[in-house]
């Protein structure tokens, strides 16, 4: 059906709430994109990011099992720290074993964090912010959830099945899909920044648990086992190609150097705070507001630790409490983006 302008009924109805949005924007604020807007694009950003981490432990996990001798290491524990919800983990599921942690951390409807919950909150928030976004990207995250959601929990359990390598694929189009469909305003540093805060956290995690987890034996050092134990470490954030381009060997320091200190890698813990602060930075020059913001300078000042850090400091100090005190500022930085972008009244 045709309207007298000449346009499709649905098409105009399409139009009108295109214009409605933006008027409501422009009225709110010309520079500053509304806080909800903000905060729905951070988070499905976020949980976006979070699913991948999730698929790629596990994938290199169930890879790990099918080289390393019978009973040498517990790979399934250090997956449920890495989450730190053991207790809420025990209480449903008792001891970790292969079936009930890929059924917790994937499958699992009741449990926030796990892939499917994250794929759906994210849906969600895209919904919210459906006039945001291109149809691209929004058909994309759609189909990257229905592809998750209508898995089958045995068939991912198989060591031998794709299906983590499938999930990681579909994060990589749905990236593709939003950096080559979306204007790097606003809305995009908002993503990007959720984004890289989730991944440096995901990383220092992974790196914090299986470190303690992997610190070797006297007998192991150098051996078969010990090269296995790291390389998997190195393959959960798609590093180990990376890593041996440089060093021709799988060394302790060096690695943990690469995970926490490499400038140039995507998925070191500097890059990715680097990254987010570009973007922070990118938002408060496009920001009309006057009013002192707290991230940015926490996001400054964990930036500068890390490029002035030298690995031997870091361990020195004690690993943990390195990695630690990394997970603190990023959850910090978290909480001063709420209090600086996210609880701003349209009217203030």
């Amino acid at each position: 059906m045709f309207g007298r302008d000449g346009y499709p009924a649905l098409i105009r109805f399409r139009h009108f709430q295109f214009n409605r949005a933006v008027a409501f924007l422009f009225i709110a604020d010309t520079t500053d994109m509304l806080s909800r807007v903000a905060e729905s694009v951070y988070w499905m950003s976020r949980q976006v990011e979070r699913a991948e981490n999730i698929a790629r432990f596990l994938e290199v996990t169930l890879n790990l099992i099918l080289d390393q001798p019978e009973n040498l290491v517990d790979p399934w524990s250090p997956l449920v720290q890495v989450t730190a919800d053991e207790e809420w983990f025990e209480e449903k599921y008792g001891k970790p074993d292969s079936r009930n942690v890929v059924q917790f951390l994937a499958f699992d409807d009741e449990y926030p964090n796990s892939m499917v919950s994250c794929l759906r909150a994210a849906r969600e928030n895209a919904r919210g912010v459906r006039e945001t976004l291109s149809s691209e990207a929004f058909e994309q995250l759609n189909q990257f959830y229905h592809f998750v959601g209508d898995a089958s929990p045995a068939a991912a359990m198989d060591p031998t099945s794709q299906f983590f390598d499938d999930v990681r694929k579909q994060t990589l189009l749905w990236s593709g899909v939003f950096a080559s469909t979306m204007a790097q305003d606003s809305g995009w540093h908002f993503a990007n920044l959720g984004r890289m805060l989730e991944r440096a956290d995901k990383t220092s995690r992974i790196l914090d648990v299986k470190y303690f987890n992997l610190l070797p034996n006297l007998a192991d050092v150098g051996t078969a086992v010990d090269d296995l134990q790291w390389s998997a470490l190195l393959l959960a954030i798609s590093g180990f190609e990376a890593y041996r381009r440089d060093h021709h060997q799988i060394e302790i320091e060096k690695v943990v150097d690469f995970f926490l200190f490499n400038r140039s890698f995507p998925r070191s813990i500097h890059h990715c705070i680097a990254s987010a602060n570009w973007s922070l930075g990118e938002i408060e020059q496009a920001s009309s507001s006057n009013m002192n913001r707290t991230a940015g300078p926490i996001l400054d000042e964990l930036q500068h630790r890390l490029a002035h850090t030298q690995v031997e400091e870091a361990l020195a100090g004690g690993m943990h409490q390195f990695v630690d005190s990394v997970q603190s500022e990023i959850n910090r930085i978290g909480e001063a983006l709420g209090q600086d972008y996210f609880q701003i009244s349209v009217n203030s």
